[in-house]
């Protein structure tokens, strides 16, 4: 049985400042899988003499080991690791798409969306209004290459995140960027993506752009929930 441990449980125990040294010694080499999963340590005369101690203090460390099962001591034929280190723990983003079902993402965008809108349309800066342009012009450049499309579309949503000014509503669509991304609607619109329906988001990007651009809040707020209600329509043809 693998037995995993956190790195920390094996040191500071109640022994002498030598053994505690041997103790840390050999489980950074096992940590470190210099000693991997299931091989058997050297000899305590080995260890003894690579780490310039005495055999009694080799055991009393093993003794250590042994007792939070890092190793297994077998009569006759030495000790082996039996520790394996924890796998690493999912990024956030990985376990909230996992929760994430189409509808919850398209909720969070009908709420995110329309108010990012609106604070981008009133504080965007000509500069911001200038790189959003760039975007559009190259999302316009896009034919029939899905995944240019999906990272210039990705780019224009960020663009407008980052004109609200407010960190925190930045922060939480950025965080709906990556469920998106890895999870359903990359492939959704890899299926449903063909030439004339890029060239329908094409022109609505633009008319949101122009909206944005001439400080028209109710008219880009208003856009913003036309286009999400198209989206919902594709979602729910996909799930037909």
């Amino acid at each position: 049985m693998t037995i995993r441990l956190k790195a920390d449980e094996i040191s500071g125990h109640s022994v002498g400042g030598t053994v505690q040294v041997v103790i840390d010694t050999l489980f950074s080499k096992i940590k470190s899988e210099e000693y991997p999963l299931d091989t058997r340590l050297p000899s305590e005369r080995s260890l003894a003499a690579d780490l310039g101690v005495s055999r009694n203090t080799v055991r009393e460390a093993l003794d250590v080991l042994e007792s939070h099962k890092a190793i297994r001591r077998r009569p006759g034929s030495g000790s082996f690791v039996i520790w394996q280190a924890k796998p690493e723990a999912r990024s956030e983003p990985d376990s909230v798409a996992e929760r994430t079902s189409p509808l919850d993402h398209l909720v969070v965008r009908s709420i995110l969306e329309p108010e990012m809108v609106r604070l981008a349309t009133i504080n965007m800066s000509p500069r911001d209004l200038d790189e959003l342009d760039e975007i559009v012009s190259e999302i316009e450049q896009v034919r029939t290459d899905v995944n240019e499309f999906v990272t210039c579309e990705e780019a224009f949503y960020r663009k407008i995140a980052q004109g609200t000014r407010n960190p925190l509503l930045e922060s939480c669509y950025e965080l709906t960027i990556a469920v998106c991304r890895q999870s359903f609607r990359t492939a959704l619109m890899r299926r449903h993506l063909t030439p004339d329906r890029i060239e329908g988001y094409q022109k609505r990007y633009n008319t949101l752009f122009n909206a944005i651009s001439s400080r028209d809040v109710e008219a880009a707020v208003e856009f913003i929930k036309l286009h999400l209600i198209e989206e919902q329509k594709l979602l729910l043809h996909e799930t037909e």
